[in-house]
């Protein structure tokens, strides 16, 4: 019954969505080997997808009563391997380039830092909650990403669809430093805390 119930959770529905979105991580990167606009547009269809499937797994999460450790566990790493992988092939397609670059840095480390942070404090039973300001940076963040996804394809609609996106990136990054202080700041106090007992 138990193995049952086990394999069950594995099918759930807002585990599949978060699947599905490690399954766009390769996928989006087979992009930027597609010569010409349809490369950009598709890898901007993946990533929406994919971010659409990430406010749906929660959704259903909490909807259906289906939120599992496996979740939990799979749904912030198919974020943060969406992001990188994005960021990444940009930076490599000099989408994004010269100052522009510590901006990627700036959020591609807060991601790090951040999971490590939050593993260590798992393992002590303490949780650092999401911040209103945190989900903010995260949507302007993805927003900023579709945008350089459409890069000069979407240059050719709308001139600004680059520059948009990379100012996106750097109010994204601004508000990461913020953020992360944050968390860092909450996260040191625990173990700190901890060191005094």
């Amino acid at each position: 019954m138990e193995r049952v119930a086990r394999q069950s959770m594995f099918l759930y529905v807002p585990n599949l969505l978060t699947y599905g979105r490690i399954a766009a991580v390769p996928a989006l990167v087979g992009c930027f080997f597609i010569d010409g606009d349809f490369g950009n547009w598709l890898a901007m269809t993946i990533f929406i997808i994919a971010g659409i499937t990430d406010a749906l797994d929660g959704y259903f999460a909490r909807a259906w009563e289906q939120q599992t450790s496996l979740g939990r566990m799979l749904d912030p790493i198919a974020d943060k391997l969406l992001v990188a992988a994005a960021l990444l092939m940009l930076a490599a397609q000099q989408t994004i380039a010269g100052w522009s670059l510590w901006a990627a840095v700036i959020i591609l480390s807060r991601e790090i830092l951040v999971s490590g942070l939050r593993e260590f404090l798992a393992e002590v039973n303490v949780s650092v909650p999401v911040t209103k300001l945190a989900k903010w940076k995260t949507i302007a963040q993805m927003v900023a990403i579709g945008f350089l996804l459409a890069g000069s394809a979407g240059d050719k609609i709308f001139p600004f669809t680059t520059l948009t996106g990379l100012c996106l990136l750097w109010i994204s990054a601004i508000v990461t430093l913020y953020t992360g202080w944050d968390y860092f700041r909450a996260g040191m106090r625990h173990v700190l805390d901890m060191g005094h007992e």
